[in-house]
């Protein structure tokens, strides 16, 4: 991994929300890692969704209830976190990538979330 693996710019492999949505109608459903804040996540997210916030996810990527034979998708709030997510999870033998442009993106699409998105700025 080159030493700026941390930085959150440049690209990694996304979905957008209407593919994600689609494809959590499968069986099995692709497993999403949300790495927001807990407050944040608490405000709103996915169902199914696990939280680990990005600056834990490194430290705990081997502990978590993750399949390496399914797709993981990482979500954050505008898709700036979760670019270190997915690089992490690579990195760890996950085929890993984002959801493109992050929660705000799928607020804006209307699609269904736990909690109370009104508080996502």
């Amino acid at each position: 991994m080159n030493f700026f693996w941390w930085l959150p710019f440049g690209k990694v492999p996304e979905i957008d929300t209407h593919e994600l949505h689609a494809r959590l109608q499968d069986r099995p459903a692709p497993q999403i890692i949300d790495v927001r804040t807990e407050s944040e996540w608490n405000s709103g997210h996915i169902a199914g969704t696990i939280n680990v916030p990005v600056t834990e996810l490194k430290a705990r990527v081997k502990s978590l209830p993750l399949d390496k034979q399914r797709p993981v998708i990482a979500l954050c709030r505008s898709a700036r976190r979760s670019i270190l997510a997915v690089r992490i999870l690579r990195a760890h033998g996950f085929d890993a990538c984002q959801l493109q442009k992050g929660m705000l993106a799928w607020r804006d699409a209307g699609l269904p979330v736990e909690g109370n998105m009104e508080n996502l700025a």
